[in-house]
């Protein structure tokens, strides 16, 4: 029988593959911890990387919340309630989910809402009026944008 001890050594190569894993794009906790179960080691080795990572700053899920918002909102064409989803399924705390979304200026998330719309209504093929709506309302809202902000837009209203 074999008794862990609680002051286990973090193996240098690990330290610093994580390092590199964490400097070359925001992750949060459970990136890492997904990446660290393919080195296969004991539990308690994992909280000692990234209690190292947090404290070197490597790793911020403040940072990340913030950072993941805008690139998935600029890139992706996401609204805040699929980017909010995200977050949460990443474990994130909700006043960084929070944060991260209030980092989407208001102005460009209507002006992206309208982009999506209208990128998409030269697609919809409908000629009842009442139908197309709808199927634009239904495509911004499963982009994660708000119901009430869709119906704003397509109804005309700033």
């Amino acid at each position: 029988m074999v008794i862990k001890d609680h002051a286990r050594e973090i193996p240098d190569w690990v330290l610093s593959k994580m390092q590199h894993y964490c400097a070359y794009e925001e992750r949060c906790i459970q990136d890492v911890k997904t990446k660290l179960r393919t080195f296969h080691l004991q539990e308690d080795v994992y909280d000692s990387i990234i209690n190292k990572l947090i404290k070197e700053d490597y790793l911020n899920e403040e940072r990340f919340a913030k950072v993941f918002a805008g690139g998935k909102f600029r890139i992706n064409h996401w609204g805040k309630n699929k980017i909010y989803a995200a977050l949460l399924h990443k474990g994130l705390p909700e006043l960084f989910i929070l944060e991260g979304l209030n980092e989407i200026d208001p102005h460009e998330y209507i002006s992206g809402l309208r982009e999506i719309i209208s990128k998409k209504s030269k697609e919809v093929i409908e000629p009842d009026f009442s139908k197309k709506i709808k199927k634009l309302a239904n495509f911004a809202v499963s982009r994660g944008f708000e119901s009430n902000l869709v119906w704003d837009v397509l109804n005309f209203k700033d």
